[in-house]
């Protein structure tokens, strides 16, 4: 399965990224439960203010699950940021993977690379990493 995401929503998560950076950006992308693609962008804080881990901040979090719940929204996308390795699940990110409906996605701001270059897609379920091609829809 494919992640299908608008290129604005693609934007908006390498602009946080490059913002945060050193610091691991962190976010989730949700929608109607009803709708085919992703749409809304909810940056969150990374609690653990980490270059080398991200946490939501707990009651942020719970925040967030009422609110999809009152708006009738999935979790579609998780994403963060690896600010000096390859946009790959680390083993903590393996462990911590506990939506198996989600996409989780990976943007690597490391210098050696080029700008804007790694964006890469997973499933993550029981441990098992799948990774899944991404569709960028528009431009």
């Amino acid at each position: 399965m494919a992640l299908r995401i608008r290129a604005e929503l693609v934007a908006a998560l390498w602009e946080h990224a490059e913002r945060e950076h050193p610091i691991e950006a962190c976010g989730v992308i949700t929608g109607p439960a009803s709708e085919p693609l992703p749409t809304r962008h909810i940056p969150m804080e990374n609690s653990a203010y980490s270059p080398t881990f991200y946490e939501f901040e707990s009651k942020a979090l719970l925040q967030l699950y009422r609110e999809l719940d009152d708006r009738d929204e999935t979790l579609a996308v998780i994403y963060h940021s690896h600010t000096s390795t390859e946009a790959y699940p680390s083993r903590t990110d393996i462990a911590y993977a506990g939506e198996p409906g989600a996409h989780y996605v990976l943007l690597s701001t490391r210098e050696e690379i080029a700008p804007r270059s790694e964006f890469r897609s997973f499933r993550i379920i029981d441990g098992v990493v799948t990774e899944e091609p991404v569709e960028i829809i528009g431009d």
